[in-house]
């Protein structure tokens, strides 16, 4: 990595995806290794708090009005991006993911939006 470098980790919350990365504060937002400057500040939205909530509004509605017009089933059976959002339903793991690494049966979500 060139030195000077900036590593800004969006990720940190939940864990990071730089292997020097750890959580920083708005106080201490930054820390230099081998030359470059890492930015982990966790919590990032929180700076910037009416223009992230307009941001994850806007983002979010679409959705929010699908589900409301329609109901879930439909929403999800119209909204494929709806549909992979769908975890659990009346006790069945819908992500196949989350199944294997509770090493639980899976269920396919679309037995439960036929």
């Amino acid at each position: 990595m060139k030195p000077g470098a900036v590593l800004v980790d969006i990720a940190i919350d939940q864990g990071g995806c730089f292997e020097d990365s750890r959580p920083t504060t708005h106080d201490r937002p930054t820390f230099a290794v081998h030359d470059a400057v890492f930015y982990c500040v966790t919590n990032m939205p929180a700076s910037v708090p009416k223009t992230s909530t307009f941001a994850l509004t806007n983002a979010t509605m679409p959705y929010v009005i699908k589900l409301a017009d329609h109901g879930w089933r439909a929403a999800c059976r119209s909204d494929p991006a709806l549909a992979k959002g769908l975890s659990t339903h009346d006790g069945a793991l819908l992500c196949e993911q989350v199944a294997d690494d509770l090493d639980m049966p899976f269920t396919d979500p679309a037995s439960v939006l036929a």
